[in-house]
């Protein structure tokens, strides 16, 4: 199902004579996605989800039923030295007709100009069409006043989302030459965190020089701009990973999603504490918002299974793991997790074909064993121990436990909890760990791992109250009035809400107000039913019987045939000339 208030960014075309120029188009792409993301009542699907489609020649009526947007913002750049060309339309995806196109020729130097107008205009093409929402008056801000800075930047994360090691290096350059440009560019420290983070987690170099360098740049980067989306998540993912405080991580998760409500990494990030502390209901509720805006995104469905495994709900959570490696027939984590829920619902035969399926699976020779154990009382063998690296799972604690080495077991739990090693963070509800649930010090453990605050519940939906005092709304609504029937502005094929906003002395968000909710339409609407009513009254005048029906609905404010007809047959039920014939029998 679409929703009304929602859009899908589609990545944008190079059409540049240079191919390296794609980190412009994407960079582009991304920042608009950012963008509208702020918008609180705005359904904004996520990069990720978007970026399936890239090169793709997709019909954008399926991409809107796959990922339940009503809209689509399609666009070309094109970049030559200082000038930019950038090309958008907004489709609706319900019939790919076209609402607005433009076309922007400018210097790069104002690119920022140009994004947050291009902004400006979809959110209000779409609460024209769909209800009112409100926005601030300028949602793009200068990044830097460096352009040579931005491009770097821009480049720079073009590499980091290739997610490989030399992009990564690549990236970790063009961040620095950022720096160089503009010392005071704080999101290229964060940048410079993420890919020195990955480097250190994926042993691509040294941990610790890595993380050395990773949290110089944090602290930069929060020196610049301690109040930002990214720095919020930063913290957090600190706070959740490497102290193992996931209410602490909520706190400032929530910070998070108080400037970008529908992220979906902050959304997941929030699933993960909620999972970890055992609140499996808002766990529940974080990913499901998640997969709203991502839903092409394998790890959401990674994590939705996790909040059901560790329920016991071994169906559910093997059906989303099962889409998951739809997405991604090479995620990792959920073939292993697929591999062990086989394991815990008895199915040997079901384990026996995936294992099949998939023999590079990571520590493969484990599994067999442990359904052994777990349904038929044998011991774990522990010679494979010293091929195990606990990748995902934690084989060496389970190994050891299984094998009837009970203290050593416990030992090793204790040291992934000392260590915060993230195969361990949920082990207080793995159902794995079932027969440890009366050890006493699995019991201690379990109680004293995570810091005890109360976990911090998202932020609750904001009750709007009324934008114009009762007082003023009759007053602002008889002026209303009057401009449409005496001044008859809506003739004016080009009246939008700003105009008419301009023509009632009134800030926009306001009027749009007044019309969704005291006289019940969207803008759209409520324009195109005046329209609607001069035409009807019109077409059936003896004056206008030299007038093509066409020209009487340009006359009366449409702005094409496609709009009349559509706007006429949705409220008549009828096309024109079929309402016209009835008229004159």
């Amino acid at each position: 199902m679409r929703a009304q208030k929602s859009i899908v960014v589609l990545p944008f075309q190079n059409i540049s004579k240079e191919r390296k120029h794609e980190y412009f188009a994407d960079g582009l792409t991304e920042e608009l996605i950012n963008t509208l993301s702020r918008i609180q009542e705005l359904k904004v699907t996520a990069r990720t989800s978007a970026y399936a489609y890239k090169h793709q020649s997709e019909d954008v009526r399926k991409i809107g039923k796959d990922l339940g947007v009503a809209l689509a913002l399609e666009g070309s750049t094109r970049l030559a030295g200082s000038r930019v060309r950038v090309s958008v339309q907004l489709v609706r995806t319900k019939d790919g007709f076209q609402i607005w196109s433009e076309r922007y020729d400018l210097d790069f130097k104002d690119i920022f100009q140009v994004q947050d107008e291009i902004c400006l205009t979809i959110a209000d093409q779409i609460r024209e069409h769909f209800g009112h929402f409100v926005f601030e008056d300028q949602l793009v801000t200068s990044a830097t006043e460096s352009m040579d800075a931005y491009s770097s930047f821009l480049e720079a994360r073009y590499h980091q989302l290739k997610w490989n090691v030399d992009h990564f290096q690549t990236a970790i350059r063009l961040y620095e030459r950022c720096l160089q440009l503009d010392p005071t560019f704080h999101q290229a420290h964060y940048g410079l965190v993420q890919c020195y983070g990955m480097l250190a987690t994926w042993g691509a170099m040294d941990r610790e020089e890595a993380m050395t360098k990773a949290d110089q740049h944090f602290t930069e980067g929060f020196k610049l701009n301690p109040h930002n989306f990214e720095a919020y998540f930063a913290i957090a993912n600190k706070a959740m990973w490497v102290e193992w405080k996931p209410n602490k991580a909520l706190g400032r998760l929530n910070q998070a999603l108080a400037l970008k409500p529908h992220d979906p990494e902050a959304l997941e990030a929030s699933a993960e504490c909620y999972l970890a502390l055992g609140d499996f209901e808002q766990a529940g509720h974080c990913i499901d918002r998640a997969i709203d805006v991502n839903p092409l995104s394998a790890n959401h469905f990674f994590i939705q299974g996790n909040i059901h495994y560790y329920q016991g709900q071994f169906q559910e959570a093997m059906a989303c793991y099962a889409i998951s490696l739809q997405i991604d027939t090479e995620w990792e984590m959920s073939r292993q997790a697929m591999a062990l829920t086989y394991v815990l619902t008895e199915d040997r035969p079901g384990l026996g074909e995936f294992l099949f399926a998939n023999p590079h699976l990571k520590d493969v020779q484990f599994f067999g064993p442990l359904f052994d154990a777990l349904h038929h009382g044998k011991k774990m063998p522990l010679e494979a121990l010293e091929e195990s690296t606990d990748t995902y799972l934690p084989w060496k604690f389970w190994a050891l436990w299984y094998a009837g080495e009970e203290e050593k077991a416990l030992e090793q739990l204790q040291f992934g909890i000392d260590n915060q090693l993230s195969q361990y963070i949920y082990f207080a509800h793995d159902p794995v760990n079932r027969p440890l649930k009366s050890n006493e010090t699995f019991i201690q453990l379990a109680e004293r791992v995570f810091d005890k605050l109360p976990a911090a519940p998202l932020p609750a939906d904001k009750v709007e109250s009324p934008l114009i005092s009762p007082a003023d709304q009759l007053a602002y609504a008889t002026k209303l009035n009057k401009l449409m029937t005496e001044d008859r502005v809506y003739t004016e094929p080009s009246l939008t809400l700003r105009k008419l906003s301009a023509k009632m002395e009134l800030n926009t968000n306001k009027l749009s107000w007044l019309i969704n909710e005291v006289i019940g339409k969207n803008f759209n609407e409520y324009v195109n039913g005046l329209r609607l009513e001069a035409f009807k009254k019109n077409a059936a005048s003896p004056n206008y019987r030299e007038y093509s029906l066409l020209g009487i609905a340009l006359d009366c404010g449409f702005n094409s045939k496609s709009v009349f007809n559509e706007f006429f047959k949705k409220q008549e039920g009828i096309t024109p000339s079929a309402w016209l014939k009835m008229q004159k029998e």
